[in-house]
């Protein structure tokens, strides 16, 4: 019988986040009629990611349908604290997902403009940047 392979968490690079650098895809509102569209960059952690969706949902009553565009992928690592060095890569404490300016994070659709407007803005406070709503073309 064949058993299935264990996944491995793929290994990341951390990588260098420019500012001036813009996206080049997920630039424009695809699946819904609104989008919350990043202005910076910025890394946006799992935790971050969840809060907006939660005020988002709770803003709209649980009305029309959002879409969440990002995916936290990459991972963290951290030691525990009062750690000497030399103990090498610390273990996996939270996944994030790096944001260039112009990405759109999140989109509404099938509900009024006033009703987006206003989850956009209550979602853009809990988010580590500063963000713009956009309608769809």
């Amino acid at each position: 019988m064949l058993q299935p392979k264990k996944q491995k968490h793929r290994k990341m690079q951390k990588g260098r986040s420019r500012g001036r650098i813009k996206e080049t895809r997920g630039l424009t509102v695809s699946y819904g009629e609104y989008g919350l569209q990043a202005l910076g960059s910025i890394w946006i952690t799992a935790r971050q990611i969840e809060a907006v969706r939660k005020t988002i949902a709770h803003s709209l009553k649980r009305e029309g349908k959002i879409w969440i565009r990002i995916f936290p992928d990459k991972p963290v690592t951290k030691l525990p604290p009062e750690v000497t060095l030399g103990g090498g890569k610390g273990n996996v404490d939270h996944f994030v997902t790096p944001v260039k300016p112009g990405r759109i994070l999140f989109e509404i659709g099938g509900v009024p403009k006033s009703s987006a407007v206003e989850a956009f803005r209550l979602a853009g406070h809990k988010l580590p940047v500063k963000t713009k709503i956009i309608a769809k073309e």
